[in-house]
């Protein structure tokens, strides 16, 4: 199948405005291309005019100081290159060689890109097309060599003079740096470090970026005609199949699906693309490909690619993955707990697919906890300290598992994904000797054992990795055994073992009893102002939020940089709240999702032509929100 159609490169007709372009119209009237000198620019203002138009600047630029790249800046009108079929938009210039370089935005008319509408005609199609063209301009970049800045010898010698766009990753996620807009115009975001000697302007080397480099690289990644259809139409449909596939766990009862044939382990803890097929171990293959067992297969018939995807499907209550050390039940778990995004085609875990409500749980020793009700798992703390609004800028493995799993059921997950090496042994289970030594009224921790079967009868699925303890086949609907990386179903035999032991009449008292509530709880929107004005995204795991370091090492499902400089972008919107709102932290994200549904993830950025953003779940925005160490962030809801 192909969406290949008319052929030859349009002409533009100039840019025009909207909220989409940043402003007002750049047509050919008094405000358009024609009425721009470029003798007299607006100084540090917002110009615009012709290709022909920024060209001549540029030159007349050269050997100014660096500050002078300000008369370039066009963020509502533009530079319209009618050839090419595309008009420039220049954010404010960086104003040093050194700092953070200037964020740009292109945008290509629909009748010059000249995708097929059945392409992007949907939401699916739209944000796979887009993250296509995002890995065709990035792959670009680094071909022509347009990554690579200038390698100065000194102080006085050339620097910058590179264009970077965000580095895709193996997921096809919402992002900002390539989207297709409403009427089929194509907006491509990317930053240029303008090129200088010194601190003074390489005029005629930012004359051949923005004249030569940057033309071919619209030219090469962003028109269906310079494009291979069928990749094209590979990528997008084989993308919106696996969102169907997602979308049809629920209606057949299952909470995640693997096909046959997937390949789930990785190249390394560092590369995330799939281990090769080729590696040899002597005379085995290190690879192993994921097969179901007969009783627990299930197939779909997918709409797009039209063929029938077999595999497990893992059915709703509480499923265990058991076996032997290094055989991969944490592989297994590490791809159903990126399940919830899409895979680029040729990732081995496509169609590996989980419910977008699954959260992976954890112990996070340290970790700051700001009024949450833990009292479900932990009560009765020595001196009276109450769990049913417990705080702690220093939470132990036990109390930050317990509010890891409440802050997620607070934000509405339906199933937790949870590997017993990342957990607090003492809030997963509790023996019988233990028991006997330490009476129950001494100890303040029901254990996970306890209450997983409550959950499951309250609609909250459990797939949890376990391979010390068996009283979990107690509470078992499904075992899974993986030996060798082979999957096996060994349901029968578990229920046949914990049968023939004597029961623990405790974890079965406990079963039948209440889980417990959940509180939900209020954010303060002025805790949330950074005390010194300044955010910085240090890494994918790390915010620098005013003066206070927040750590997100343990929200394990945030796949990306992109998606933290979201989240940074999102915790700055919470100041907004008004004094004393009631509004509780699933209402204030709600809120914000269907903002990004409507608008995208320009509504975090005011038009600033950031291409750096990929779009968070609600569960991780709420998860740095909780882990933000400041003085009165919430109050619970009463």
């Amino acid at each position: 199948m192909s969406y290949r159609g008319g052929r030859g490169r349009g002409r533009g007709r100039g840019g025009r405005g909207g909220g989409y372009y940043g402003g007002s119209s750049g047509g050919r009237g008094s405000q358009g291309p024609q009425s721009f000198d470029s003798s007299k620019p607006n100084t540090g203002g917002d110009n615009g005019g012709s290709h022909s138009d920024l060209v001549e600047l540029l030159r007349r630029l050269d050997g100014k100081q660096y500050p002078a790249y300000h008369d370039i800046e066009s963020s509502t009108r533009g530079w319209v290159n009618n050839i090419e079929g595309y008009t420039l938009y220049i954010g404010k210039a960086q104003g040093d060689p050194y700092a953070k370089p200037t964020r740009c935005r292109v945008i290509v008319k629909g009748d010059t890109a000249k995708f097929p509408p059945v392409s992007h005609q949907n939401k699916v199609r739209s944000v796979a097309l887009g993250d296509y063209l995002n890995r065709v301009f990035y792959q670009s970049c680094k071909d022509m060599g347009a990554d690579v800045k200038a390698r100065e010898a000194n102080w006085n010698g050339p620097k910058g003079g590179d264009i970077e766009i965000s580095m895709p990753t193996q997921h096809v996620i919402e992002q900002s740096a390539v989207r297709i807009l409403p009427n089929g115009d194509i907006c491509a975001q990317f930053t240029v470090n303008l090129p200088a000697r010194g601190r003074s302007i390489l005029g005629y080397k930012a004359v051949q970026i923005f004249d030569q480099t940057l033309p071919q690289l619209v030219q090469k990644s962003l028109i269906y005609t310079s494009l291979d259809a069928n990749v094209v139409t590979r990528h997008v449909l084989n993308v919106e199949d696996q969102e169907w596939v997602r979308s049809n766990l629920e209606i057949r009862g299952l909470v995640a699906f693997v096909p046959d044939g997937a390949v789930l382990p990785r190249m390394s803890g560092a590369d995330d693309r799939p281990m090769d097929d080729n590696v040899k171990d002597g005379d085995n293959s290190k690879l192993v490909r994921f097969h179901s067992p007969d009783t627990l297969r299930v197939s779909f018939d997918l709409p797009n690619m039209g063929k029938t995807l077999a595999g497990i499907g893992i059915r709703k209550g509480i499923t265990l993955i058991v076996g032997g050390g290094f055989h991969g039940k944490s592989t297994l778990l590490s791809a159903l707990q990126v399940g919830m995004y899409n895979k680029i085609p040729g990732d081995g875990r496509e169609f590996c697919v989980c419910s977008s409500t699954a959260v992976k749980i954890r112990s996070e020793d340290g970790r700051n906890v700001s009024e949450v009700n833990i009292s479900p798992f932990i009560s009765n703390l020595p001196f009276g300290k109450q769990t049913d609004c417990f705080a702690s800028p220093d939470a132990s493995g036990s109390t930050s598992q317990a509010t890891n799993i409440m802050e997620a059921l607070e934000m509405g997950a339906k199933t937790l994904l949870i590997d017993e090496d990342t957990c607090a042994t003492n809030f997963m289970i509790r023996d019988d000797k233990m028991m006997e030594l330490v009476h129950k009224d001494k100890e303040p921790i029901t254990p996970f054992l306890y209450k997983v079967k409550t959950l499951s009868k309250q609609g909250i699925s459990v797939i949890l990795v376990v391979g010390s303890c068996g009283d979990f086949f107690d509470v078992a609907d499904t075992t899974i055994l993986m030996d060798s990386y082979s999957c096996y179903d060994v349901t029968n035999r578990a229920k046949q073992i914990a049968a023939s032991r004597a029961s623990n009449n405790g974890a079965l008292a406990a079963s039948r009893a209440s889980f417990g509530n959940v509180t939900p709880r209020c954010p303060v929107g002025t805790a949330f102002n950074p005390n010194n004005g300044k955010i910085t995204v240090r890494s994918k795991a790390l915010i620098a939020y005013g003066d206070v370091e927040l750590d997100l090492s343990g929200l394990e499902q945030i796949v990306s940089r992109e998606q933290t400089n979201s989240i940074a972008l999102a915790l700055q919107r919470l100041t907004a709240l008004e004094k004393g709102s009631k509004m509780t932290i699933f209402q204030v994200l709600t809120q914000l999702n269907a903002l990004l549904d409507h608008e995208g993830l320009e509504a975090l950025t005011n038009g600033q032509f950031d291409g750096s953003l990929a779009r968070p779940r609600t569960f991780e925005i709420a998860g740095a929100i909780n882990r933000l160490r400041v003085d009165g962030s919430f109050v619970q809801l009463k």
